[in-house]
């Protein structure tokens, strides 16, 4: 067990990349766009920055975040002095961007993209091209800086329209770090670490720093290509032994599963969306030496808080063909509550509430939001995911959906994981997804999206085959077939441009 006085960030991520830069000063620390950059470079770029900011009094700087050394090298340069850094997404609209600036108070904004972006009320800092400079790195760890700070922030998706921003601080992602070391995940300078995610997306944290710290290789994935299929060739030319994958991109893969064969891979995550089984049982025939972790946390409580490894050659926890998320990570703890505010006995489904050290204060300048998601429970601070769960006699954790995705129809509740669950079983390997909508009359009716180009399929034959296993009621009245999924920027499924294809 570690003394909580070792679980700093300072003993858990500055140390331990400072080491990195030390000790592996020429091995390779990225490999972006096919060229590879060494930790000396990555010393480099981070002195530089350090040194162009060096009167900068700003806490927080905005962070355009490109695909290249100088976007991660700005993170380290941030941190190594206390601040922290929020990404904004170069691709979003520049009025997304003017409001996360505005919302933050960003001051100072550090772009490396040949063409500057430029904000009203901040100033962008250039930090391409900038002179080679000497800094001395010893006394950072001499430095008192308060493991209350924050780290990042992250702006997500907000209900009204404006995004929602999570601060993570130092000690929250200090103790994720001290968390993920249990899973007994041997990364070394050997490894080479894929980092398939936009960084406005968290998991992309985790991408890109747990291997550094650990003296390894990161794998970016470009913007101009189509990421499931790039993925599929890095992970196999580059001989990848360690990635994180939303579940989706495995669902993409499916298809070409055949021509896939990754025996160097030594762990892989699976996360962002629900885990299905079948695929993931599918999936580890690819990769026959991996551990296969499902890994499941909100933005709030610092990427990860549960932990499910995927059993090879024995039985597997699942419901309705997704996969358990696991136990708590040994930082946080794990509720499932009813209605009434009461712990749910096993086997009882609730609302998944959470508690612990990875767990942010509240959302950023939003106490009216953070009061509608936060409350005490026996002292301890708890977070309303919204999820829906419920336990097994063992404590495994079984996912079954969304509060917001259950509907009410005619009058019954029902899981529209449930419907999807019918309709792939009805479609073999084909992918499906519900979307609820209201129809003329305001009432609610399901509509199902079914991923493929082939039209051969009979919707009658499935609407009869769902007929036989499901009440009336939950049979969806509308289906489209859609070559591709579209994605959001999280590599989640876009439901919402699902919805819009929608006629009543």
């Amino acid at each position: 067990m570690v003394k909580t006085s070792e679980i700093t960030f300072q003993k858990k991520i500055i140390e331990p990349f400072l080491n990195s830069i030390q000790e592996f000063s020429d091995k390779n620390a990225f490999c972006i766009n096919g060229e590879f950059f060494t930790y000396k470079h990555l010393e480099a770029s981070i002195s530089k920055i350090r040194f162009q900011l060096i009167d900068n009094k700003d806490d927080i700087i905005g962070l355009i975040a490109n695909d290249d050394l100088e976007t991660y090298a700005s993170i380290f340069a941030l941190w190594l002095d206390g601040k922290a850094y929020i990404p904004l997404n170069p691709t979003a609209p520049v009025e997304r961007n003017q409001t996360i600036i505005e919302q933050a108070d960003i001051k100072t904004v550090l772009d490396s993209s040949d063409d500057l972006q430029l904000f009203k009320n901040a100033k962008t800092v250039s930090t391409k091209n900038l002179k080679s400079v000497g800094l001395n790195y010893q006394n950072i760890l001499s430095k008192e800086i308060s493991d209350q700070k924050i780290a990042y922030i992250l702006f997500t998706s907000g209900s009204t329209g404006v995004p929602k921003g999570v601060p993570i601080t130092r000690e929250n992602l200090a103790y994720f770090v001290n968390a993920y070391s249990d899973f007994g995940y041997k990364i070394t300078e050997n490894d080479r670490c894929l980092q398939p995610f936009e960084m406005t997306f968290d998991v992309s944290v985790a991408s890109y720093l747990l291997p550094l710290i650990s003296g390894a290789c990161v794998y970016t994935v470009p913007r101009n290509v189509i990421k499931y299929m790039f993925i599929a060739e890095i992970l196999e030319e580059q001989e990848i032994t360690v990635t994180h994958l939303a579940s989706s991109v495995i669902k993409y893969l499916r298809p070409y599963f055949e021509e896939i064969y990754l025996p160097k891979l030594k762990y892989c995550v699976l996360t962002a969306e629900a885990v299905l089984y079948d695929v993931t049982r599918e999936w580890s025939e690819r990769c026959p030496n991996a551990v296969i972790d499902d890994l499941y946390g909100p933005t709030e409580d610092t990427i990860y808080c549960t932990q499910y490894r995927f059993v090879r050659n024995g039985e597997n926890k699942h419901r309705n063909g997704v996969l358990s998320i696991g136990k708590s990570l040994t930082s946080g703890k794990v509720i499932i509550l009813d209605e009434n505010g009461k712990e749910c006995l096993p086997n009882v489904q609730g609302e998944l509430c959470l508690a612990g050290k990875q767990l942010m204060q509240g959302y950023w300048k939003n106490p009216e939001k953070s009061a509608e998601v936060f409350f005490e429970r026996d002292g301890e601070r708890f977070y309303r995911t919204g999820d829906i769960c419920f336990a097994d006699e063992s404590g495994d954790i079984m996912y079954c959906g969304r509060l917001d995705s259950q509907v009410k129809i005619q009058g019954y509740r029902i899981e529209l994981g449930e419907i999807e669950y019918h309709c792939k079983a009805f479609l073999k390997e084909i992918n499906a997804i519900t979307i609820p909508f209201n129809n003329v009359v305001s009432n609610t009716e399901i509509a199902l999206f079914i991923e493929t180009n082939e039209q051969n399929i009979v919707i009658d034959e499935l609407k009869e085959y769902l007929y036989s296993k499901i009440p009336a009621y939950m049979v969806p009245t509308k289906y489209y077939f859609v070559p591709k999924f579209p994605l959001n920027s999280s590599d989640k499924i876009d439901k919402v441009k699902l919805k819009g294809v929608i006629k009543e």
